[in-house]
């Protein structure tokens, strides 16, 4: 099952920008090779909140990933083992992603005037406000 997944990692301040380079491509070869897609984005040195690994600087990367759970396992395995990388993180991110939608969906419903999808048609409904059962 294909599920949308969020890797940050931070790397050390003082890997050079073809390191760097060459390890964010290895990761996305990794993804593409097990089936799934990944969009980087670098955000750049930032400074840290405490020291990690005696460092107060870190380069932030981003992972934007589709893919199964085997994947996310392997991706985080080569991180683990990956000495420039201090710290990561993945979050799952599809379900979040469907809450918001969801929402979007009601508001816009109320907004046209629309019940939400278990109103009855009760009293409470006026055109501009929509249903105040919904909530």
């Amino acid at each position: 099952m294909k599920r949308t997944y969020e890797l940050m990692f931070i790397v050390r301040p003082d890997m050079p920008e073809d390191e760097q380079s060459k390890l964010i491509s290895t990761l996305e070869s990794s993804v593409s090779s097990s089936g799934g897609t990944v969009k980087s984005e670098v955000w750049g040195k930032r400074r840290l909140a405490y020291a990690v690994r005696r460092f107060h600087d870190g380069i932030f990367v981003l992972l934007t990933l589709e893919g199964d759970g085997a994947m996310v396992h392997e991706l985080e395995r080569r991180l683990r083992v990956t000495e420039p990388v201090i710290k990561f993180i993945t979050v799952r991110v599809d379900e979040e992603q469907k809450r918001l939608d969801k929402v979007k969906a009601l508001r816009d419903a109320a907004e046209e005037g629309e019940c939400f999808a278990g109103c009855n048609g009760c009293a409470c409904c006026s055109g501009s406000r929509g249903c105040e059962q919904r909530a």
